[in-house]
């Protein structure tokens, strides 16, 4: 068995976290620097905006990042929820909301369910690997997509900086920051 959306359900492609602290804001999809560009291709061909911002940065010195080495794709929601590609009006073959870049998506999206910790674990968010029991041993696709961004994210640079969003729900934008916080 591989790993299928469970019938009707569109979640991961709606609901975002803050990450890893409510401070940083909600993330967004994880986005290569090598995919930036096919992302906003794809979406200036459907006549759509995204908004890709940094995600992570690395550098040698105190003074800011140097260098970005993932950016992130943030949701078409005020409060940084739902994929932009996310058609609300059409269905998946699973009954979901179908996505307008599917065959096309990234690498991140490709990795989905599995989250990057050593070794790597399923996301208990999602309904499959809450509903599935051998969830964990059929994800070889999705292993292979995250071996593939964790190979690209190895910059060694000393210093690493993540990207506040300023983005989260109205309750907590008095704790969001913004911008560039060194991580180390």
């Amino acid at each position: 068995m591989e790993f299928n959306c469970v019938k009707d359900c569109s979640q991961c492609c709606i609901d975002r976290e803050y990450y890893p602290s409510k401070k940083f804001g909600k993330i967004g999809v994880l986005i290569l620097p090598e995919e930036k560009q096919k992302i906003e291709s794809l979406a200036e061909s459907l006549s759509m905006h995204v908004e890709i911002i940094p995600r992570i940065g690395v550098s040698d010195d105190d003074l800011g990042p140097s260098k970005v080495i993932a950016y992130q794709m943030i949701g078409r929601d005020q409060n940084g929820n739902t994929c932009p590609f996310l058609d609300m009006n059409a269905k998946s073959p699973h009954g979901g909301f179908a996505c307008k870049i599917y065959t096309q998506r990234p690498l991140a999206c490709r990795a989905y369910p599995l989250i990057d910790t050593n070794p790597f674990i399923l996301d208990q968010k999602c309904k499959f690997c809450d509903t599935c029991p051998t969830a964990d041993s059929n994800l070889n696709l999705e292993v292979e997509a995250l071996v593939q961004i964790k190979n690209n994210m190895n910059a060694g640079a000393q210093k690493v900086w993540r990207y506040a969003t300023g983005i989260g729900e109205q309750s907590d934008l008095a704790i969001i920051q913004k911008g560039w916080i060194r991580e180390n």
